[in-house]
């Protein structure tokens, strides 16, 4: 097949690139290229394509011609105060990409969606893929993927000859992810080699948390691929973490602290720019619905080969060693001085956008 992917050089799309078999004439698109001569970037031919830019539906319509697929991952989760708005990227680059797969005569098209499309759900109930889409509020990540399942309802009902996949996978975690991690949840305050030490990891009773291995996600979309499947899929490991399992994989003693005392430090945080994650975050990880993934299971055949403390432990592996790939969105963790770290917390403001 002729492949093409947007956001081809982040967490998925690497995870992709390694998982296709030899023979797909691939193309990878991003906004800022990878090493060409590194595995597994140099499985695919690569364009450098800002998918939110006015025009951008053109040049991905010449792109996209021919294509037996598209892959849609190109999405901006939490980026700091110079790049793109989110916005920006994720609706006008969705809305991009969608027009120029219909006027390429795109026959597949797969989108990476994600379980936090759902609106709340009770609190220990795994959920089908029949979940409304509604968001959580207070979670703009959340809104911005139930704004994608809208988007995408509509491009169904206008090209009903296009065959369209939803992928709704949990957190995605794996050990070369770390850079891309650490640039996300940790900052001046918090180095990544802290991360599986004997620290105090403030939880508030009652959080839970599904994890997907990157390499699983991966295996879906490969399956997806292989098998012409549409429709919107869960993807999830079995385990569902507690606010215990997920303290000990950190390395730390769970402190049970108030949700409300953990979303006030973090925004102050936030705020500050000592650590770049906000708190619209934590509303996410305590609202966000738990993945049923009978459907997975049977339609695809998919089986997780990775369980979700694993996949997480791999994820503190990658902090503390400095994991990363040659790609900008994985690239390692830099290994900032005491120095360095203390001149950045006289920054004004947040380093990253609002997550709200």
């Amino acid at each position: 097949m002729r492949i093409v992917i947007t956001g081809a050089t982040g967490n998925v799309g690497t995870a992709l690139l390694a998982a296709l078999e030899p023979g797909h004439d691939v193309v990878g698109l991003a906004r800022r290229l990878p090493d060409t001569t590194a595995e597994p970037y140099r499985r695919a031919g690569w364009r450098a394509v800002d998918v939110g830019d006015r025009g951008a539906d053109r040049e991905l319509t010449e792109l996209f011609d021919g294509a037996d697929v598209v892959v849609h991952l190109a999405w901006a989760i939490s980026p700091v105060r110079g790049d793109p708005p989110m916005w920006r990227t994720n609706d006008h680059g969705t809305r991009h990409v969608l027009a120029a797969a219909a006027a390429a005569g795109v026959p597949h098209l797969v989108v990476a969606s994600s379980v936090a499309a759902y609106g709340p759900a009770p609190r220990w109930e795994k959920v089908a893929e029949d979940r409304p889409c509604t968001g959580i509020p207070g979670s703009a990540y959340s809104r911005g993927k139930a704004g994608l399942e809208t988007l995408l309802d509509r491009f169904e009902e206008r090209h009903p000859d296009v065959r369209v996949a939803r992928l709704r996978p949990c957190a995605i975690l794996h050990r070369r992810a770390a850079g891309e991690f650490a640039r996300w949840l940790l900052g001046p305050v918090l180095p990544a080699t802290a991360i599986g030490g004997r620290l105090p990891v403030p939880l508030w009773t009652g959080l839970r948390a599904q994890i997907v291995h990157t390499a699983d996600v991966a295996e879906a979309i490969r399956l997806v691929l292989d098998r012409g499947f549409t429709g919107p899929v869960n993807l999830a490991a079995p385990e569902v973490l507690d606010a215990d399992a997920l303290a000990a994989i950190l390395g730390g003693v769970r402190v049970p602290v108030p949700k409300p005392v953990v979303r006030a430090a973090s925004r102050a945080a936030w705020f500050t720019g000592a650590l770049p994650m906000h708190p619209g975050w934590l509303e996410l990880a305590d609202r966000a619905a738990l993945a049923d993934t009978t459907l997975a299971e049977t339609a695809l055949g998919w089986q997780p080969r990775y369980d979700a403390a694993s996949a997480l432990a791999e994820l503190v592996d990658g902090l503390r060693s400095g994991a990363g790939a040659a790609s900008t969105p994985l690239a390692p963790p830099r290994r900032d001085g005491v120095v360095s770290r203390l001149r950045s917390l006289t920054r004004v403001g947040p380093s990253h956008q609002s997550q709200a």
